[in-house]
């Protein structure tokens, strides 16, 4: 009996270990391994997901977001290695969207009296999303800071890391900012610190996120990031919603978001297309020669196999934007439509591109193309070219012609 009590003590003991983040401070979210879709089925990812929820064991006791509903018995199986739910004094809602708060209703059934603090965009969202709980909400603003024994938090308002209720908690005693879904990854894993897991999956993936989920505020986030960096806040360790915390040189990732959102391109290409009876496809390949002739490299997809936001997360770091497409219907195949809406509504920055296509006997597509380039914000430098079935020698030609000047473009810029 006592072995026994001993071995569950030591068992104990080492989760308490695995979830430490620094001392009294304690991750107690949830893992979903086998997640390959997000935001429905918009969004694949590779290595699951987590959604990271934060205890800190002070005089006050704290919890920093929540996870979603169907994953709220992790939390509070995780939670009680410390105190009891309803023992919680403190919530913080970083960001009030489902992934990290549909738990709430269930969280405040268990313990009604709990404290919220949300920013104004979050009182908004919490309300909307869960009505009833906006009897327990505080509001806070940049600047202001709570107490809750030796330590101190302090908020500063993030709007459009990703959403506009978007927050960021410091706690200057640990370093640490918990900076809701902003510098996180899609990834489940044991472990808890970017350090300690596969680097080429770990970056893949904190690229995939920002292409897919934040390449359109750029704007916004740039602003937010100077904003924050002109406070001098001292880090240690960025502790995100999702993924993996930073602890080794942690503003590595804040500096890839501004590389990232400022638009700094590889002198690269990336080539979309689909083909009907492979006409399409030959002209692909004769282009992507032309760039190979000019030292240019590139990636090359083709629309109906690949991955969508596999595709999107290249293209963030390509100079150049190269994509074909048959006319069917007097328009474009529908494959090759989804990708250019993605693409207009993500609006990457600096980015060149030019469009080709076969056509039987109407030949809309490659004018569509650059319509959507264009209105995409991407410079069409090289006008479309189409031909008429299948590509003869000559057609061939000028596509390779063309895979040259763009390469040399790309070199130029």
């Amino acid at each position: 009996m006592v072995k026994n009590s001993r071995t569950l003590k030591h068992l104990q003991e080492a989760l308490i270990l695995k979830q430490t983040i620094c001392n009294d401070i304690y991750w107690v979210g949830a893992l979903e391994w086998s997640k390959d879709h997000f935001h429905g089925h918009e969004l694949s990812i590779r290595h699951g997901t987590s959604y990271n929820s934060y205890f800190i064991n002070d005089e006050k006791k704290v919890l920093i977001d929540v996870v979603r509903d169907s994953h709220l018995s992790d939390l509070a199986d995780h939670i009680s290695q410390f105190c009891k739910v309803e023992e919680l004094d403190i919530l913080i809602i970083n960001h009030a969207e489902p992934d990290h708060a549909s738990g709430l209703p269930r969280l405040l059934q268990m313990n009604p009296n709990l404290e919220i603090y949300v920013s104004r965009g979050g009182k908004i969202s919490v309300t909307r999303h869960f009505p009833g709980a906006e009897k327990n909400l505080k509001v806070v603003k940049t600047g202001d800071e709570i107490k809750i024994g030796k330590r101190t938090l302090r908020f500063f308002e993030a709007q459009m890391l990703h959403w506009p209720d978007t927050m960021f908690t410091y706690c200057p005693e640990d370093k640490i900012l918990f900076s809701a879904d902003a510098f996180g990854q899609h990834y489940a894993a044991p472990e808890r610190f970017a350090d300690q897991i596969d680097q080429k999956g770990l970056w893949f993936e904190a690229e995939k996120y920002f292409a897919n989920i934040l390449t359109l505020y750029s704007q916004q986030i740039l602003k937010k990031i100077d904003e924050f960096l002109k406070l001098g806040w001292e880090i240690a360790i960025i502790a995100p919603a999702h993924g993996m915390c930073w602890r080794q040189n942690p503003t590595q990732i804040v500096e890839k978001y501004v590389q990232w959102a400022t638009g700094e391109p590889q002198k690269s290409a990336l080539i979309i297309f689909d083909t009907i009876w492979g006409g399409t496809e030959k002209m692909a390949r004769a282009i992507a020669e032309g760039l190979e002739d000019e030292g240019v490299s590139y990636r090359m997809f083709n629309a109906g196999a690949a991955d969508l936001a596999d595709t999107m997360t290249d293209f963030l770091s390509c100079r150049a934007l190269v994509v074909g497409c048959p006319t069917r219907n007097n328009k474009l195949l529908p494959t090759l439509a989804l990708y250019m809406e993605e693409i207009s509504g993500l609006r990457f920055k600096n980015k060149i591109g030019m469009a080709f296509g076969t056509y039987g006997w109407s030949g809309e597509a490659v004018k569509r193309l650059e319509t959507f380039m264009q209105e995409a914000g991407i410079e069409v430098v090289i006008p479309g070219y189409k031909c008429q079935f299948s590509p003869s020698p000559e057609d061939l030609a000028k596509c390779r012609e063309m895979g040259r000047e763009l390469g040399q473009k790309i070199k130029a810029a």
